[in-house]
């Protein structure tokens, strides 16, 4: 009886898991450069956004790349604009998957992945910038 009564005290944590679903397009050589769209359902509605990144290091080739997966940690809506670093190393999974975790100085955590298109080698620090579009959201 006691653990009932203390489970159902425990405080229920505010943050809230949003959808993502982007694409984004990277080329370079040495530096490379990428930008991209996607759309965060978030509270039953869809927010436009949009990606640049930058990364510095052994970047050589293109690629474009489509990835869905989820926004962990967000407590306001305004928490998921901002500079994202990658969280350890981006991966190249079988079948030509990828997959990528993204942290930025909000704790708002995005895991990604999909397939890969076109040829890319890297191994290089990156920063993703992303920008919501709140003026044009819509019902989910």
């Amino acid at each position: 009886m006691t653990l009932a009564v203390a489970v159902g005290m425990a405080a229920p944590s505010h943050a809230i898991t949003g959808a993502v679903r982007v694409t984004v397009a990277k080329a370079g050589f040495i530096v490379g450069a990428g930008g991209g769209k996607g759309v965060l359902t978030f509270r039953h509605r869809n927010y436009p956004f949009t990606v640049q990144g930058l990364s510095l290091g052994l970047t050589a080739g293109a690629s474009i790349n489509k990835l869905v997966g989820r926004a962990d940690y967000i407590n306001e809506l305004s928490d998921f604009s901002g500079t994202y670093s990658v969280v350890g190393a981006g991966v190249a999974l079988v079948g030509g998957v990828g997959g990528v975790q993204l942290r930025n100085g909000k704790g708002v955590t995005i895991t990604l992945q999909g397939p890969k298109g076109g040829l890319e080698v890297s191994a290089n620090i990156t920063k993703v910038v992303i920008t919501l579009d709140q003026s044009r959201s819509s019902p989910d």
